[in-house]
């Protein structure tokens, strides 16, 4: 079992509400939101999430949204073409909006590394969206390479960032990032929002774990040592098993 988010409830209202507000604020000041996200499955969600605020007058008609990263955007065919075909696997709120749901219009795709390039000739508001999550490579180190320096812009992490990634130092208040073998000056604002993410949060897993069958032995895996203890503590108090949280990092649950 997965632990990822062990010591963590999600809000989602909190989480549409801040990421709302940071692109409020970021648009008001002319800036431009970049935002580092997975390819498969986040940045879905991210752009599903933009497209309400295109609807609700948040994020202007008039400022841009980009996708730079091809396997974002091969991903998102995939996802287009399953709403096309009104895939059973899809949520009927999406069936009902059909391919706009994924799309915030004016949505330009960067596919080559061309049109990537050029973005960096795009001033005033906009909003980039691009991998890897975690800024641990990919495109996106371009933009936060541009961007990073002016206070103007933000930077907003919609996922699990782990320990010894750029988005964690991001996360937790670095002033430098170094990249292409120099430190770059952080002075855009950064925006935690980590409820975006995918992986359960503790409540969740708890519950799932409840529901299931009793197993001879659960491994917990996928989490730093401080989640993963957490949960630990929540599945020996709440349901009653024994808890063992090897050096490794992670824990064994025995009942």
């Amino acid at each position: 079992m997965e632990s990822t988010y062990g010591d963590r409830r999600h809000n989602q209202e909190s989480a549409r509400s801040e990421f709302a507000a940071v692109i409020a604020r970021t648009v008001a000041r002319s800036g431009t939101v970049v935002i580092p996200a997975f390819a498969i499955d986040r940045t879905e969600v991210v752009l599903h999430e933009l497209t309400r605020l295109r609807e609700t007058g948040v994020l202007p008609r008039s400022v841009p949204v980009y996708v730079d990263s091809p396997m974002a955007l091969a991903a998102l065919d995939v996802y287009r073409d399953a709403v096309r075909e009104r895939s059973a696997e899809l949520r009927p709120e999406i069936l009902a909006e059909g391919e706009a749901a994924l799309s915030p219009a004016p949505f330009l795709a960067a596919r080559t590394v061309q049109e990537s390039i050029e973005i960096n000739e795009v001033h005033g508001p906009a909003v980039i969206v691009s991998s890897a999550g975690m800024a641990t490579g990919g495109r996106v180190l371009h933009h936060l390479h541009r961007l990073l320096p002016d206070p103007r812009n933000a930077v907003v992490v919609v996922g699990f960032a782990a320990a010894g990634t750029r988005a964690r130092d991001l996360v937790d208040g670095a002033r430098t990032l170094k990249m292409f073998g120099e430190y770059v000056p952080v002075r855009a604002e950064v925006a935690d929002v980590p409820h975006f993410s995918a992986h359960a949060d503790a409540g969740q897993i708890i519950d799932w774990l409840r529901g299931a069958p009793p197993p001879h032995a659960t491994y917990l895996v996928h989490g730093e040592p401080a989640a993963s203890e957490a949960l630990r503590d929540r599945v020996d108090h709440e349901l009653g098993w024994t808890a063992v949280v090897p050096r490794s990092g992670e824990a064994v649950l025995v009942r």
